[in-house]
């Protein structure tokens, strides 16, 4: 499972008539990719490693994919396919310590978070590969303040229409999501008063944001064949949007989370995501309409500016809530659907994280008060990201 840009060539290419065939997968099944730090053991900023620890890790059998990311101080691990939440919390558990391992032989330590806190982009050397060279040679200085990191959750569909049903019917989630996950409030050396401070680096790419409001796989196709046509995109990796589908992996990807410092919430938010995708697919809630995205970029906004403090437009009702009741309410919407995944205890953390306020933003802004040092902020990521707090 494939994440970050992708860019086209600016040549215009003709689409066939299958380049978008929607490939039918497990209906529900779910899978994760994470972008995570490599940092430094001196003064905790980032390091180039990645080369170094992808070369050490494919030398030995592994649980999951370990992969490179668009700059050198960044490595993305994803999980295989899962059905259930517990098998996919062992399994990244699995790749974490493996991960982990390679990392100590090198000096090198790893962690989550959204956002370095204090590292320089202009610091940053693009991985070698031709995608990653052609992203630089595009995006100029934005190639390398792309060194934010997130989660994206996968979720298996059985053909185009329900993925684009799911697209457009998650939106209403992007803020719940965007306030679970939120863990970069420091960047640059300085507090961004944001959350989730990273999506605001994402929103800098060309067509970021929401996808557009198509329900009928055909009719994407011949949108996306529109866009390829004109060379504005060759492929699906071109497309940026907070929720995209994934033809070639048959699944829906959910794309708007700061990655956690613990496997333990990113485990927990792909369940969360697996069982509203149960409760949508299956009950369908609301008739979709563009009416309902009128309040989307407003609750974007506010989830990631203030996380579960921030105000939410019901795009129904239109009544106005916190973020912090409204994400309570949707897990007790969704309890007869977490019987059946076997994931009440992951959605009953994640209720309880809202109901405290107790965001990964808000743990590193506590830690850093104790301190005063960003510098020590990262080495306590790296000790919660391994398990040792």
């Amino acid at each position: 499972m494939a994440s970050g840009p992708d860019v086209g060539t600016g040549t215009p290419i003709q689409a066939s008539a299958d380049a978008l065939a929607f490939k039918q997968s497990a209906p529900l099944s779910i899978g994760v990719e994470l972008e995570l730090q490599l940092v430094e053991t001196r003064a905790c900023d980032l390091t180039r490693a990645a080369s170094d620890l992808i070369a050490l890790v494919e030398r030995r059998p592994h649980p999951g994919e370990i992969k490179p990311e668009i700059t050198e101080s960044m490595i993305e691990v994803a999980s295989g396919i899962q059905h259930r939440y517990e098998a996919l919390a062992a399994e990244l558990l699995a790749v974490r310590d493996v991960l982990g391992a390679a990392a100590e032989k090198l000096n090198v330590l790893v962690c989550g978070g959204g956002a370095h806190p204090f590292q320089h982009w202009a610091e940053r050397r693009i991985y070698d590969r031709p995608r990653f060279r052609r992203l630089s040679e595009l995006y100029g200085y934005l190639a390398k303040q792309f060194t934010v990191f997130g989660q994206h959750i996968h979720i298996g569909c059985p053909h185009g229409d329900d993925a684009l049903y799911l697209v457009h019917a998650l939106g209403r989630y992007v803020p719940h999501f965007v306030a679970l996950a939120a863990s970069s409030p420091y960047s640059q050396g300085a507090d961004t008063q944001f959350e989730s401070a990273r999506l605001n680096v994402i929103s800098a790419f060309p067509l970021s944001g929401r996808a557009p409001f198509l329900l009928r796989w055909g009719d994407f196709t011949e949108y996306f064949a529109k866009m390829r046509r004109l060379g504005v995109v060759e492929s699906m990796k071109d497309f940026y949007w907070d929720i995209r589908p994934k033809p070639e992996y048959g699944t829906v990807e959910i794309r708007v989370c700061d990655t956690p410092l613990t496997i333990e919430r990113a485990a927990a938010l792909a369940a969360y995501a697996q069982t509203l995708a149960r409760y949508l697919l299956i009950e369908r809630p609301v008739q979709l309409s563009e009416d309902l995205l009128l309040p989307y970029s407003y609750n974007r906004f506010q989830s990631c500016r203030f996380g579960f403090d921030g105000d939410f437009i019901d795009p129904v009702t239109q009544q106005h809530a916190s973020l912090r009741d409204e994400i309570a309410a949707s897990i007790e919407r969704l309890e007869p659907h977490a019987r059946e995944l076997d994931t009440e205890g992951a959605l009953a953390a994640l209720a309880a994280a809202a109901r405290d306020g107790a965001s990964d933003a808000r743990w590193m802004r506590h830690r850093y008060a104790l301190t005063g040092s960003l510098h020590d902020l990262v080495w306590q990521q790296c000790r919660r990201w391994r398990g040792d707090t």
